[in-house]
């Protein structure tokens, strides 16, 4: 994105006066206020009116934080479950115990992965059924411990290979669905960069659905769309417009409740910023629903999900 790269640059040059400070050089200190001035200027003025595509662009950023990162400024004493006690472990998934706050939660995200290496060994964050598995039986632990469960969403999509679909990938997403549908303890799911489909669904259904401000969501990628309704992936961004893919969309839509604000630029420029305003908003919506009748967070749930849709019975 070109006007990511001049904010960035910008963000950039603020880090190295605030250094030079640091270590000294006290003379920097009128260069950087105007750096400040002339980087909140600019983002505000670039950041106003972001197109859809502009936004898909920043869900997928390589900087962005990722569910490890949420969990590890967010969350304490977060223990790590591993495996389906099936078939084996897909660390396109973490999923584990932690405290939020003093409140014992179970914590459920895709992972991307960071560098080349990590990125390949997380699949690009595209679950097997083993990873939803693993999530179900983390699901059920935390129902029978009474724990509230906190998701985080950020995938292109389910891993769509032949050994994905052999070891049975559209009845996994179905169980979790399913079973996330019936939890009788506070669900909330935040997609905190790209949401893809029913990989993304199968993390996505809870009392509260909290979006970041530039992530995407979306029953399928706007080149995939553009791929099938105009034959050319060049139309990815007319297709990124007709989905209504982003938080402002989707919150018109009654898709999500609530749309979390990034700092100025993007989550990817200042991280910890991102992480108390996220914190702030699991914390308030974790307030509203925490005390409520299991059996009433389920009716409301799902009808909440039914509500989405339109249906005749025959």
């Amino acid at each position: 994105m070109e006007l990511n790269k001049e904010i960035q640059s910008l963000s950039e040059r603020i880090e190295i006066l605030r250094k030079e400070i640091k270590e000294g050089k006290k003379e920097k200190i009128s260069e950087l206020v105007q750096a400040r001035a002339q980087f909140r200027k600019l983002t505000k003025q670039k950041m106003q009116n972001l197109t859809a595509w502009e936004r898909v662009q920043l869900a997928r950023h390589p900087k962005r934080p990722h569910t490890s990162d949420y969990i590890q400024n967010i969350f304490t004493d977060f223990i790590e479950l591993h495996g389906d006690r099936r078939f084996g472990d897909d660390k396109a998934i973490i999923a584990g115990f932690a405290f939020f706050e003093g409140i014992p939660v179970a914590v459920i995200g895709h992972e991307k992965g960071k560098d080349t290496k990590e990125k390949i060994e997380r699949n690009f964050g595209m679950p097997h059924p083993e990873g939803y598995r693993k999530a179900i039986r983390i699901m059920k632990l935390a129902e029978k411990f009474n724990r509230p469960v906190i998701t985080f969403i950020d995938t292109p999509g389910a891993y769509p290979g032949i050994g994905a679909e052999e070891r049975g990938q559209s009845q996994a997403i179905a169980e979790s669905i399913m079973t996330m549908g019936g939890l009788k303890v506070p669900v909330i799911c935040t997609v905190i960069g790209e949401g893809g489909s029913g990989g993304a669904l199968a993390l996505g259904v809870g009392d509260k659905i909290l979006m970041l401000e530039n992530a995407i969501y979306s029953v399928i990628s706007p080149e995939g769309c553009a791929a099938i309704l105009f034959k050319s992936q060049e139309k990815a961004p007319e297709a990124a417009e007709s989905l209504k893919i982003t938080a402002k969309d989707l919150k018109e839509l009654g898709i999500i409740d609530c749309i979390v604000p990034e700092p100025l630029g993007g989550a990817h420029l200042q991280p910890k910023k991102m992480f108390r305003l996220l914190k702030r908003a699991i914390r308030n919506n974790l307030k509203k629903i925490i005390n409520t009748d299991p059996e009433e967070l389920v009716e409301k749930r799902q009808a909440k999900f039914y509500s989405m849709g339109r249906f005749i019975e025959k």
